[in-house]
């Protein structure tokens, strides 16, 4: 594993990441939730967002974006309302049942975070962190 690309090592650990995540979600009763609704949870706001925008987020395919609030919306944890400032658009709402997920899911991502910095070390976990934030900035 060496000689591994960089994107390869990404997108091992992003699995890992993921499949750790979905167990405390499946735990705490939402096994019905899979990887792609992650971009829903993630870039929701309180006041709603149009699926256009959820997609420039998490930066997929509409397709992808669409489907994805589809199957929350049939789940119970989205609801799509009429954007008052475009007649033509929708805004995407966390239901009361969504909200519970969010705080599922960042607790699920601490224990990850605390089960690989006692793999590694706390600094090495931050130095990552680090990293990883200054190259997004650069590439935004």
């Amino acid at each position: 594993m060496s000689s591994s690309s960089l994107g390869l090592l990404l997108r091992l650990v992003h699995q890992h990441w993921t499949q750790a995540v979905e167990a405390g979600l499946d735990e705490a009763g939402y096994g019905d939730i899979r990887p792609p609704h992650a971009n829903v949870f993630t870039f929701a706001r309180p006041e709603g967002i149009q699926v256009s925008e959820l997609t420039k987020l998490a930066r997929v395919r509409k397709q992808t974006m669409t489907q994805a609030v589809e199957e929350l919306e049939r789940l119970g944890y989205v609801e799509r309302r009429p954007d008052p400032n475009d007649r033509r658009g929708r805004l995407v709402f966390l239901t009361e049942k969504g909200q519970g997920v969010r705080p599922i899911a960042m607790a699920a991502g601490r224990r990850v975070d605390e089960s690989w910095a006692a793999l590694t070390s706390q600094q090495q976990m931050e130095d990552l962190r680090t990293a990883l934030r200054r190259l997004l900035e650069q590439l935004q």
